[in-house]
C-alpha cells in the first residue's frame, strides 16, 4: 500500500523538473559595466617578487618589492615556519610567528592535521 504514494511523489518530482525547464520568460543577464575611469592599469612592478632558495633541509622565501627585500618567510626541516619582517624600511628585521608583533600571545601546538 506504500508503494503508490511513493510512485506519485517520484512521478511528481520528474514533472516539475520537466515544467521547470521549458520556460520561456527568461531574460538575458544586462552586459558587465566598464571599470571605472580612475582605476589603474595593472603594473607588474607592483606586484612582489618571490624568490625560494633550500638551504639544508630548509626553505627559504624572499619576498621583494621594486628590488627591495622587505619580507623572509623560513621554514625549518623541523619546525613551525616563521616570518622576518622589515617593517620600517631600514634593513632591521623583526621575526614573527602569529602576525602581530604589539601582542605576545602564548603558541601551543594542541594538534597538527
Amino acid at each position: 500500500m506504500r508503494r503508490p504514494p511513493a510512485l506519485f511523489a517520484v512521478l511528481a518530482l520528474l514533472a516539475a523538473s520537466a515544467v521547470a525547464q521549458t520556460q520561456t520568460n527568461l531574460q538575458p543577464l544586462p552586459a558587465v559595466p566598464p571599470p571605472p575611469p580612475d582605476m589603474a592599469p595593472f603594473d607588474a612592478a607592483l606586484e612582489p617578487q618571490v624568490t625560494i632558495k633550500k638551504r639544508e633541509g630548509d626553505t627559504v622565501e624572499e619576498h621583494r618589492i621594486n628590488g627591495k627585500l622587505y619580507r623572509v618567510k623560513v621554514t625549518p626541516a623541523d619546525g613551525i615556519p616563521y616570518w622576518l619582517i622589515d617593517r620600517q624600511g631600514d634593513g632591521n628585521f623583526t621575526q614573527e610567528t602569529m602576525g602581530n608583533h604589539d601582542v605576545s600571545v602564548p603558541q601551543w601546538v594542541i594538534g597538527t592535521f
